[in-house]
């Protein structure tokens, strides 16, 4: 055991220590921090005032025959916004959607034309996948050949069955 401890609980050497930090400096710095915050918070509004009010001044005139107002361009009222050219920001986006999603599920499940003096329609697409499961998938002719036909097939075969053309054999 050493000789440093005491039964009693009480020990003379042990002392708070004086070169530590008083509560004084510690005030200070958060009075001075406070001060600085507030001062910050000062320059800056008065900063955001003069850029708007800057803003403002040099802003340009909506149309040049209106004479220029004091009110701020900006702003938009809602009678304003079917002037807008299209597109448009949309107001009630949820319904626009639902409207806009029923509009292609309509289209996409229905039969009608596309462009009739072409004879051109749409069809559902479970027809159009039964049709493509039933023909196929359309295929290009080979560049420099004929695409088939009868015609083309007929022409072809009568070539290879012509022996007129032939020297004739010697027996």
């Amino acid at each position: 055991m050493s000789d440093d401890t005491h039964i009693d609980g009480q020990n003379q050497e042990v002392e708070f220590e004086r070169q530590d930090l008083g509560a004084k400096p510690i005030l200070l710095f958060l009075i001075s921090l406070t001060v600085a915050c507030l001062l910050l918070a000062l320059i800056l509004k008065g900063m955001s005032s003069y850029l708007d009010a800057y803003e403002d001044r040099h802003q340009p005139v909506q149309n040049p025959l209106v004479p220029r107002s004091t009110a701020e361009t900006r702003s938009v009222s809602p009678s304003d916004i079917e002037k807008f050219p299209q597109p448009r920001l949309e107001s009630n986006e949820r319904l626009e959607i639902n409207d806009f999603r029923m509009q292609e599920e309509k289209t996409l499940n229905s039969y009608g034309w596309v462009d009739q003096p072409a004879g051109v329609v749409h069809i559902p697409i479970e027809r159009a996948m039964q049709l493509l499961a039933q023909r196929g998938l359309p295929t290009r002719p080979q560049s420099g050949t004929a695409p088939s036909s009868d015609v083309n097939m007929a022409r072809e075969a009568a070539r290879r069955s012509d022996t007129s053309r032939m020297p004739a054999k010697k027996k």
